[in-house]
Parts: C-alpha cells; structure tokens; sequence
C-alpha cells in the first residue's frame, strides 16, 4: 500500500530509546526541530478609537497567533524582534526590515468598528523575501464571533501553504459535568463547550461523519445499549442497531459505511458494518458481520481508503491491534508483544496507528509506522492515556488521561509535544474530531 504522510517528518531527533516488550521491539520517543516557516504576527493596526475596538484587535491577535503556533507549520518571531525594526506601515511595507528579522512570511491585520454591532477585519500575508502580497481576505462579523473569525482567517492562510484546515472543527466527547454521562461538544482548542444530549441514561461512544452532518453513539436510552445516528442540524435520530449490546461506532471516510461492535450474536463483541449511504432509515440487509470467532472483537478505525480497518481482538489470548480487508477478509495482526493493546485509531495520513499499551499497570498512547513497523511512545506519565483520536491533518492528537486526578481531555502534537489540556468540569472522555 502506497501512502504519503506527515506523521513522521524527516530530520526527528531520536531522544530515548527503551527497550519494553518481549520480543524486544525498539520504542522510540520523539521531537521534532523547528517547523520551517519563519513567520511574523506585528500588533494589528486599529482603525478606530473604540477601546471595546481595541480589545477585539488584541483578542483576534492572540487567537490567530495560538493557532498559527499549534499549526506547527510556522516559526512565530519573537515580539522582542520587532523593536528592532521600524513600526508597521501597512500602506507601505518595508520588507528589508522584516527580512533582517529573519522573517519569511509576514502576516497584517486591520481592525475597525462598523455600523452597528460589527466589525471589519482585514488579514494580509506578504511573500518577505520576494517582496510580494500572498493573499488576503476581509471579514465583516458580529462582534461575539470573532473566535471563527480568527479560525477561518488560519484556515485560509493553511489553504495557502498546503496544511490542514482544521481551525473550524469541533470535538465531540461524553462528560459527566451535569450529573449524567451526555454528549458535548467543543472547538478544537476547547473553547465554546456545549452539552449536546438531554437524557437521565447514559450516552457513550460518540463518532463524527466526515461530512460533520452527523454524529453516531450509544445510548441507553431505552434501557440497552442501542446504536444511533443524530443528525444534529437536521433534528433526526435514525436507530442503526438495537439488538444484544452495541457500541464503538466509526464511519468509513467516503461516509458510506458504519462499523460498529454488537454483541447480538454468540454473545461476545464481534465488528459489523451497516450501510448508510444518508438513509434516514438503516434496515436489517443493509448490515453485514465482518468478525467470526469466539474472541472479543472491537474498537474498529478506518483506514484512509475505507478499505481496510484496523481493531482490537484477544483471539491470541491477549487484546492485541489487527487490521482486516472491509470486507472482513485478510486479518493479520500488527502488534507483538506486551499483554494488553487497545483503541487503535488509523492516522488521516494512512502512515501511523495509535493505540493504547498497557506497562505495569500504567496506560500509554504509542504509534506505530505502517511503513517502517516502528513504534513511537507519545505519551509518560503514571496515569492512564486513552482513547487517541487524530486531527484531520494527522499533525495532532486528542486523548483521555487522569494525570491531574480526575479524567480530562488532552492534545498533543503527533510527536507528543505541546501538551494542552481543554477541559476541567467533571469527567471527560471519549472524543472523536470532526474532519
């Protein structure tokens, strides 16, 4: 299989290596250098006198430097660099200044107050070392929606260099913080947290479309684990599966298939697939069973393609991570050693799966490179890691820990760097990124 990816960027340097299974395979940490874009992100100018004006300016600032930052793309200049050059003259822009900073890329922005409750903002890239405009584009908005204001202008700007647009993406997640575990929502740097579901039963699983029309999870709601579509947008709910215990949803990335675990059968977890092709409506036929065996069965990730999936199994006697034709068919085991792997998540760059191990008692993220069969530990801390869930450009990763006491979600950069947390209110977990 032929894949291209960023997960693992030429230049890594190799920091620790730990021999930890059995079999003696090699874990290596890693962290990466400088990203390869020196970029420079000036005060923006203000075009008005309002200080409410002012704070908006100082407040988009901060927010498309944060996501330029995590973008990883670009190298943010210091402030202190720029007292060493003259002010800012966006009419006339002195890039000899800039270049003598070190600087590559220049981003300007413009903010005024317009009639009304709305504002004007303008964002320009400049080419530094070619003295030339990029792009740039402006945005008229309310004032409370500057935070997807600041998003889309990064999106645009990765649009631009070939990145990820993952600036307006949301996370969905289960969190107990009203009393009751429920589905929620969130940006992608934890910002605007909203509960979802309604319910006095549990919500569980939570797992986008890659359209982000729809949302499939597990609810109790009539007192057994039943498997559903919502469609949030739309006000639908479509039951997929109701009989024995079902849960661990995960469309296909072309949206035409959902594979889930059940239990309706022998009794023990086995994966299906049930066709959706947008029905609002998902019939008996329209659901095929993949796994055959009296092991248990589940946690089921898409490859990039649709046409392999990936899943825990303990046929060998121990959960362990295989992957297997869509069909069902050539099932072959990608993980050797240790005693307990699990939650295996297919990387958006086909490249890398992360998963879960278990070491004397203590749970970690780790990935492993399809291409070189290397693996890569992501996370060390005495607490339990779980539940990886990759951005949709494979730069990042979103988990479940309890290092801080309580079990709260977490990114990372698909090195294990930039450690942020972005809840705090009751317990959290589950997540799945919209793509």
């Amino acid at each position: 299989m032929k894949t291209k990816g960023i997960l693992f960027y030429t230049g890594l340097l190799l920091i620790a290596v730990l021999l930890l299974y059995s079999q003696q395979e090699v874990v290596i940490s890693i962290k990466e250098g400088m990203p390869v874009i020196p970029l420079a992100i000036p005060k923006f100018i203000i075009r008005s006198n309002s200080p409410e004006t002012k704070t908006i300016a100082e407040e988009l600032h901060k927010i498309i430097t944060a996501d330029l930052k995590y973008s990883r793309v670009f190298q943010l200049l210091p402030k202190s660099h720029y007292s060493y050059i003259r002010p800012l003259n966006p009419n006339k822009i002195f890039f000899n200044d800039w270049e003598s900073i070190q600087a590559n890329i220049l981003f300007v922005g413009e903010v005024l107050e317009d009639e009304g409750n709305n504002i004007l903002f303008e964002g320009k890239i400049y080419d530094v070392k070619a003295e030339k405009f990029i792009y740039g584009k402006r945005y008229q908005s309310e004032k409370e929606l500057i935070r997807l204001v600041a998003h889309s202008m990064v999106n645009e700007i990765m649009r631009q260099f070939g990145g990820g647009q993952i600036f307006a993406t949301k996370i969905v997640f289960i969190s107990n913080r009203d009393g009751n575990d429920e589905l929620y929502w969130m940006d992608f740097d934890g910002y605007n947290q909203t509960r979802l579901t309604f319910n006095k039963v549990k919500d569980y699983m939570p797992a986008w479309s890659p359209d982000g029309k729809m949302i499939a999870y597990t609810s109790y709601r009539l007192g057994k684990a039943i498997l559903y579509i919502w469609k949030p947008y739309e006000g639908k709910i479509i039951e997929v599966f109701s009989e024995g215990t079902n849960y661990a949803p995960a469309f296909s990335p072309d949206g035409k298939k959902l594979a889930f675990c059940t239990t309706v059968e022998e009794g023990n977890a086995e994966i299906y697939v049930a066709k959706i092709d947008g029905k609002d409506t998902i019939e008996r036929k329209d659901i095929k069973r993949l796994t055959f065996n009296k092991a248990i069965d589940t946690a089921p990730s898409w490859s990039p393609t649709s046409r392999e999936i990936t899943f825990t199994s303990d046929r060998g006697g121990t959960p362990q991570i295989y992957i297997m034709d869509a069909e069902g068919s050539n099932v072959r085991r990608v993980s050797f050693g240790g005693t307990y792997h699990d939650s295996p998540a297919w990387s958006p760059t086909g490249d890398g799966i992360a998963y879960v191990s278990r070491v004397d008692q203590i749970f970690d993220i780790y990935v492993l490179n399809l291409r070189t069969e290397k693996i890569y530990k992501l996370t060390e801390s005495n607490a339990r890691n779980e539940s990886p869930c990759w951005s949709p450009d494979g730069r990042h990763l979103i988990f479940t820990s309890n290092r801080t006491g309580t079990l709260q979600l977490y990114t990372m950069d698909y090195d294990g760097a930039n450690l942020k947390r972005l809840t705090s209110e009751g317990q959290n977990k589950l997540p799945d990124w919209s793509r």
